[in-house]
């Protein structure tokens, strides 16, 4: 069973930046896929960023595309998203998923999810 666990949110204000980590356990291969979501209070959970296995594609929502950078490091198990040039709209829970499809935006293609970390951006 693989297990998905974030960390690195936190409270910046507009214009700051932060980097999410997701530390993965157990994963293979057929849930090596793995992505970013997010969702604020009220609203349905968003992609936001996918990263294939070796890292050599990725894929990004038009709202963070030139502002969020997503990478990870097999050797760690870790997947990162380097957020810069935060906004306000960009609060929310962030969450890392893995599954089989590389570079799915869809929520049901990922059979794996961590707990989420908060993100807040202060005006």
């Amino acid at each position: 069973q693989v297990q998905l666990v974030e960390s690195g949110g936190g409270v910046v204000q507009a214009g700051g930046s932060l980097r999410l980590s997701c530390t993965a356990s157990r994963l293979t291969y057929t849930s090596s896929a793995m992505g970013w979501f997010r969702q604020a209070p009220g609203k349905e959970r968003d992609f936001v960023a996918a990263i294939t296995w070796s890292g050599d594609s990725t894929v990004y929502a038009d709202s963070v595309k030139g502002r969020f950078t997503v990478s990870r490091d097999n050797a760690k198990k870790t997947m990162y998203l380097q957020m810069n040039s935060l906004k306000p709209e960009d609060t929310a829970a962030y969450y890392c998923a893995a599954g089989p499809k590389p570079g799915s935006r869809k929520t049901g293609e990922y059979g794996y999810w961590g707990q989420g970390t908060q993100v807040t951006v202060s005006s």
